[in-house]
């Protein structure tokens, strides 16, 4: 339950709520012999690198505690948030107020702890950064036991500036104060069409530079790219009025109303959930997009989160991948990534990709730091803009190539273009590799301060060696 904390109310109330909750999890936690991997109890992931359920030796930390919106002040515009809110609850409470966080990633189970520590993007994000950037504090259970509170001047910076992109390997977030920002009850949107990934590039680089395009204000930009002659820009405005209003929700699938007409209304909830729906375009394997299957298949059933455990099932068992195999046709590699390519070197990347990978559509979205600071372990330059591309699903292999075939090439790609890759999915970095583009002196020096007895899992170990 969201409690509501008004402005220059005593909120000794819910600091101890707080403070009691995280005392619990460190007793929990300093409980668990030495040396036992340690793995959170959670129900959802969004995270596409596949486990098996740990064994027996595994332990599981309980951290529903950490489930809820403690505290919303409409006034000062922030919010105290258990790390394991998903950010449906999180902008549910948030929306009441007429307020959102600064970026909403674009699935509803997606935690506010899982975008701080392991990155988050959407839309909003060419104006307000990624998610960790409107982290005001945050209390973190370490590796080592404690719990600190991070923030920006405090005693343990270094943890506040190293944490994201640390994926639980030097801690875990258990409340964190947020800023939040003003929304309208509308979202205006306009799709721009494009003939080449040069002429999509430039517009961002304009609407970065103007904050508009033809005159339409870019409160949110986001792309979808369908080929390379058929890119689109979508870019809305909050708006107080709406002259009609659309629903994705039911038998209409947002992206293929990008193609037209050009003009839409959504209300500001449905605006940032479009997306989950169809998982993007990957409920298709589903059927889901087929009209008579999308009627029979209940509403509250087409969510990304239904969708990701149908296909984890299905990577556990090995269904698709046998049945390929009995009918010869060439194996696949499953090529779910998210990029970050400079704004001025992204039609190469996209040409690459088209030609190489031939993936499609593709989502495109512009981001910028917002903070003027950089993050060690994900180090994009301050003030650069870039382009997200993300691009999710399976490829068949050409003969005599293995798995890891396309997903190495890309690697090789957005390094050589002065990009950064996100690490929630596949990654086939060497060791020295990995440290060099991720930072590891400044991890190094975290993980000797936080967790100097390596009770959890390092980076590389985690992120490439699937621990």
């Amino acid at each position: 339950m969201t409690e509501v904390a008004d402005h220059g109310q005593q909120v000794n109330p819910f600091l101890a709520s707080r403070h009691a909750a995280a005392a619990r999890l460190r007793h929990a936690y300093t409980a668990i012999p030495p040396g036992t991997p340690v793995r959170l109890a959670k129900s959802t992931s969004n995270l596409f690198r596949f486990r098996d359920d740990g064994g027996p030796g595994l332990a599981t930390l309980d951290v529903s505690a950490f489930g809820d919106v403690l505290a919303v002040d409409p006034v000062e515009r922030t919010a105290i948030v258990g790390g394991m809110t998903t950010y449906e609850d999180l902008a549910d409470a948030t929306l009441r107020h007429g307020l959102m966080p600064l970026v909403v990633p674009q699935l509803k189970t997606i935690t506010l702890g899982g975008a701080v520590s392991g990155l988050g993007i959407e839309s909003s994000s060419l104006r307000n950064g990624l998610p960790h950037e409107s982290v005001l504090e945050m209390d973190i259970l370490t590796g080592d036991g404690r719990v600190v509170t991070a923030a920006p001047d405090s005693e343990h910076a270094a943890l506040y500036g190293g944490f994201p992109n640390s994926y639980g390997t030097l801690g875990y977030a258990l409340w964190l104060t947020i800023a939040l920002e003003p929304v309208a009850p509308y979202v205006h949107l306009r799709h721009f069409r494009f003939a080449s990934p040069a002429e999509a590039m430039a517009a961002v680089a304009e609407i970065a530079r103007d904050e508009s395009y033809q005159g339409h204000r870019a409160d949110f930009v986001d792309g979808t790219a369908f080929s390379a002659g058929e890119i689109y820009l979508t870019v809305a405005a909050r708006s107080e009025a709406a002259p009609w209003l659309s629903d994705y929700t039911g038998q209409n699938v947002y992206y293929r109303s990008i193609r037209g007409p050009r003009e839409d209304f959504l209300t500001i909830r449905d605006y940032l959930w479009r997306w989950d729906t169809d998982w993007f375009w990957c409920s298709r394997p589903f059927g889901v997009q087929r009209p008579l299957v999308r009627r029979l298949w209940p509403r509250r059933y087409r969510r990304s989160d239904v969708y990701r455990k149908l296909v984890a099932f299905d990577r556990r068992h090995g269904l698709t991948r046998g049945m390929d195999a009995r009918r010869g046709a060439p194996a696949q590699e499953a090529v779910v990534q998210d990029v970050e390519i400079p704004v001025e070197r992204s039609a190469e990347f996209y040409d690459f990709f088209a030609a190489s990978v031939g993936m499609s559509p593709v989502w495109l979205c512009p981001l910028r730091l917002r903070a003027g600071r950089a993050w060690p372990l994900y180090p994009l330059e301050p003030g650069r803009v870039y382009v997200n591309f993300g691009f999710w699903g399976n490829v068949a292999l050409p003969p005599g190539a293995g798995d890891g075939f396309y997903n190495r090439q890309i690697e090789d790609k957005v390094t050589e273009l002065g990009g950064h890759k996100g690490l929630y999915s596949t990654s086939c970095y060497s060791r020295e590799e990995f440290a060099r583009l991720y930072n590891g002196a400044a991890y190094s020096d975290l993980k000797r301060e936080y967790d100097p007895d390596g009770r959890l899992a390092s980076l590389y170990e985690k992120c490439v060696g699937g621990k």
